[in-house]
């Protein structure tokens, strides 16, 4: 089953965008191999898995990428609890891109495909980026292209788990169709501008847009029904088939001179559905040693609700579009994190330049402001739907790299 977690679930995975990622406008990457596991704990799922990247220059000014990820899941969210049972599930990713080097000019593009049992989706990127000023300043521009396939799973009469036959409805000839569709455009532009010998600034704005299936087939609303067992009933949500959002962000770094590094950054979203969002982030790196270094980082993040999300709506049909995802609900989130690295040879091997190992632990807090957790309707008197609890939800999620540079 599709556990689409949005922003929770990719926390998990952002530290593997630098597969997709341009090179540095001037310098191709080095040659090197990356592999890295993770582990996302909390709320009922756990997301851990394996990644390899490999990274090779084929000329001075070609290189090119590829990249293998997997990651196994097991779910008991709150939201699998209520409408439907336990499960698990493996989704696997597999990605390939270059980036050419043309004077000051840097030319990426690549594609990635990642597969589970009820989605697909495959995306292009394409980037370039520009040297000006002395090398001081850096222009990137990139775009992005995504195509969608989702189906819903369920059990067949033996017990199976199959694609629902009639999810996507009916062709003009009656025949069912397994899946709907989402596509997806994205556009940014980013600026990187050193400003001192000690302080580097960027700024990043990104616009994003979405047509299609864009909600969870799993997830429901509940409404308000004074004569069910519990007084509510559950249904399906209804979601609006497109969505345009934007983000801008901002980030300085200076760096100490115990060569030790500061870093802040905020960033602004607001998106068609009604959502305004705020991200802050500190970080502070320190060489404690010749080849040891820590570092540390703390992220604040809060949003408000979709104009369309309800914890409990009074009846059914009570709007047009209607949700009760709780990703689309405001709530606040608090990650606390540390790593640290080690950089060692390995020897007797001439061919490998230099080797780090690192290990990276955060903590996530969530502190829903307008969602509820339904499970704990009627196991007090006081609690009846829509006076239960607030939900809140505790994640650690831990990342071991090894890079080998060669």
């Amino acid at each position: 089953m599709q556990l689409n977690v949005s922003r929770h679930r990719l926390l998990t995975l952002v530290f593997l965008s630098v597969c997709a990622t341009p090179a540095v406008t001037g310098v191709l990457p080095d040659d090197r191999t990356d592999a890295l596991y993770h582990r996302y704990q909390g709320g009922g799922i756990t997301i851990q898995g394996p990644s390899v990247l490999v990274q090779k220059k084929i000329t001075d000014n070609f290189a090119v990428n590829g990249n293998w990820y997997q990651d196994y899941i097991s779910s008991a969210s709150i939201d699998v609890k209520l409408s439907a049972s336990p499960y698990k599930e493996k989704r696997t990713q597999e990605s390939a891109g270059f980036q050419y080097l043309h004077g000051k000019s840097t030319y990426s593009a690549g594609l990635i495909h990642s597969t589970e049992p009820d989605y697909l989706a495959n995306t292009t990127y394409y980037s370039l980026s520009q040297d000006m000023f002395g090398d001081l300043t850096t222009l990137s521009m990139t775009y992005k292209r995504g195509w969608d396939r989702v189906y819903r799973d369920l059990k067949d009469p033996n017990g199976q788990i199959i694609n629902d036959p009639s999810f996507g409805g009916f062709d003009k000839d009656g025949n069912p169709i397994s899946f709907k569709d989402a596509d997806h455009r994205g556009y940014s532009v980013g600026l990187s501008q050193i400003l001192t010998r000690t302080l580097i600034g960027s700024f990043n704005y990104e616009v994003l847009t979405d047509q299609g299936y864009l909600q969870n087939p799993y997830r429901k609303i509940l409404y308000l029904n004074p004569g069910a067992g519990l007084g509510y009933t559950q249904a399906e949500q209804i979601y609006p088939n497109t969505r345009t959002s934007n983000a801008g962000s901002i980030e300085l770094k200076y760096y100490a001179p115990w060569r030790a590094a500061f870093t802040g950054s905020y960033r602004y979203f607001s998106d068609t559905w009604g959502i305004r969002a705020h991200t802050a982030e500190f970080g502070y790196t320190h060489p404690a040693f010749k080849r040891l270094i820590f570092d540390g980082s703390f992220r604040f993040y809060t949003q408000n609700a979709a104009t369309f999300f309800s914890d409990l709506f009074p009846r059914a049909n009570s709007q047009n579009f209607m949700a009760r995802d709780r990703e689309l609900a405001a709530f606040n989130s608090y990650t606390v994190g540390f790593g640290v690295s080690y950089d060692f040879p390995i020897p007797r091997n001439p061919w490998i330049n230099r080797s780090s190992f690192s290990v990276r632990f955060d903590h996530l807090l969530i502190d829903y402001k307008d969602y509820r957790n339904a499970l704990l309707i009627g196991s007090n008197p006081a609690w009846s739907a829509g006076n239960e609890p607030l939900y809140k939800l505790n994640a650690n999620i831990l990342q071991a790299f090894w890079s080998v540079w060669f």
